[in-house]
């Protein structure tokens, strides 16, 4: 079968990263969700000595595993070179694990798998990472992310260009990802949403957000040309009329999707064959048992 073209240029992401890294990352975001990944495995009561973080884009997430009591060794496997005090790192993709098979007992990854070509060939790679009853977490951007920049972008192009050009990533939806991290062989697999709203004086300090982030388009199918003038004018005044809040700064949406499952291991609960059941419902409930088809005789 022939392999369908990517559709992120990765390296081109990476070289994003990197710029955005030197001119001063805005972390947020990583902030924000290193802090609810904080909360998520302070709910699980065990130690994971050996821990994987896949593709973070910033060293925090290693660095919390490591000083937090709960890990032994951290491997961090970042998209640039880039040293981490106490941490071992490895430059790597995300879609080529260098890790051995069964060797992990945590692995998470951060706002990293939203631009993985591969998704669910680079999860396959992560069950398998694990050791058996090992844990995976992570979270990446949402399908309604940048909703307001992609309909205002859509709309100024429309009318000024006459056509819609590829600008922002089609992002995962919450029930391919369950169904994804099923195909991978993930037990008890868990989705959930957080919806971050974060609020702008205008569009352009939006866009300047998601340089520094390294968040802009690296869709292989990109525009290759400039963005006309009037275009983003546009964009910027539909982005005003349609997202602004009562005190006039605007709305822009994260959507943040979570994501959980554990290799297979014999002393997990798995759910009861239907039929199986040895207690009536009734009698778990204190109630009478009624027979509907005797009741309509």
């Amino acid at each position: 079968m022939t392999r369908p073209p990517p559709l992120f240029d990765t390296a081109l992401a990476r070289t994003r990263l990197a710029r955005a890294r030197r001119a001063g990352h805005a972390d947020f975001l990583v902030t924000r969700v290193c802090d609810d990944l904080d909360d998520r495995l302070g709910a699980v009561l065990r130690r994971f000595p050996q821990a994987l973080d896949l593709g973070t884009p910033t060293p925090d997430a290693a660095l919390r595993l490591a000083a937090g009591g709960r890990c032994d060794a951290v491997l961090r496997l970042s998209p640039l070179v880039e040293a981490t005090p106490g941490v071992a790192v490895a430059v790597g993709d995300p879609e080529a694990l260098p890790v051995a098979p069964a060797t992990v007992d945590l692995a998470v990854s951060l706002l990293a798998l939203q631009h993985v070509n591969d998704l669910p060939g680079a999860l396959a790679q992560l069950r398998r990472a694990l050791k058996p009853d090992g844990l995976f977490i992570g979270c990446l951007l949402g399908g309604r992310s940048l909703t307001e920049l992609r309909q205002a972008f859509g709309q100024a192009e429309s009318e000024i260009e006459g056509g819609v050009s590829p600008r922002v990533a089609p992002f995962a939806e919450v029930r391919e990802m369950g169904s994804l991290l099923q195909r991978a062989g993930f037990a008890l697999p868990v989705t959930d949403i957080e919806t971050v709203t974060v609020r702008y004086a205008d569009p352009f300090a939006l866009m300047r957000d998601l340089r520094a982030m390294g968040l802009t388009n690296v869709l292989t199918e990109r525009r290759r040309t400039p963005l006309r003038r009037t275009t983003l004018m546009r964009a910027a005044a539909i982005y005003a009329e349609r997202f602004a809040d009562p005190d006039g700064r605007l709305r822009a949406t994260f959507e943040i999707l979570w994501l959980s499952g554990w290799a297979p291991h014999a002393s997990q609960q798995v759910p009861l064959k239907p039929g199986s059941a040895r207690t009536r419902l009734a009698a778990a409930l204190g109630t009478t048992e009624h027979d509907p088809m005797r009741s309509s005789s």
